[in-house]
């Protein structure tokens, strides 16, 4: 992709699945993302959102590092928990990063001794991921990067509150929110956490 200063690691793994040129948001907001800024990001559904999201979070992880989770990824549901984990697996494949999802239908003893043996990228639904953290006394002080995909619809489903309780135990974190719409919800909780983000949504 023609972004400037691409993880090459990245940028063989886009080549070898022909993902050559990016969206137009993806370009415009790769800069703004890349220097750790919040950023809440607003495109149509099917548009590159999840795309956009794990080349910002493999850009930015860029190897492994410790044994503590540094992404943290919220998503909708199992399903679309299972769609990132693929995609981070396929354009991180050359990067070594380790990359888990959970879910509220998994297990979570499991769940908890994965992330023990250390991870860089976790991928979760917001219940699932409060859960885990609440019960196991992980350290979220870890996290560089807190993403929320779909986060109109996660808002939607009264899951603000768990976002927000997740977001009062990280002293500092790159937050970035998004969605296929700018709701009041979506405004309300950046307002609440984010320091002046960067709106970044294609013009109709």
């Amino acid at each position: 992709m023609n972004l400037k200063k691409i993880n090459p690691n990245l940028q063989k793994a886009l080549i070898e699945n022909s993902l050559t040129e990016p969206t137009a948001l993806q370009q415009e907001s790769f800069s703004a993302i890349k220097s750790g800024a919040d950023v809440i990001y607003i495109d149509a559904p099917g548009s590159g959102k999840s795309m956009a999201i794990a080349l910002n979070v493999l850009q930015r992880l860029e190897k492994p590092i410790g044994e503590s989770t540094r992404a943290l990824v919220l998503v909708e549901d199992k399903e679309k928990v299972l769609e990132m984990v693929a995609l981070f697996k396929t354009l991180g494949n050359y990067m070594d990063l380790r990359v888990f999802g959970v879910h509220d239908k998994g297990d979570i003893d499991f769940d908890k001794n994965q992330i023990s043996l250390g991870l860089d990228i976790l991928i979760g639904t917001p219940n699932r991921i409060n859960q885990m953290f609440s019960s196991a006394g992980f350290n979220l002080n870890t996290i560089k990067m807190f993403v929320v995909d779909d986060a109109d619809l996660i808002f939607k489903s009264r899951l603000d509150s768990v976002i927000l309780r997740l977001s009062a135990s990280i002293e500092k974190t790159q937050y970035l929110f998004f969605a296929s719409e700018l709701t009041e919800k979506v405004d309300i909780v950046a307002d609440k956490i984010m320091i002046e983000p960067y709106v970044f949504e294609i013009e109709e």
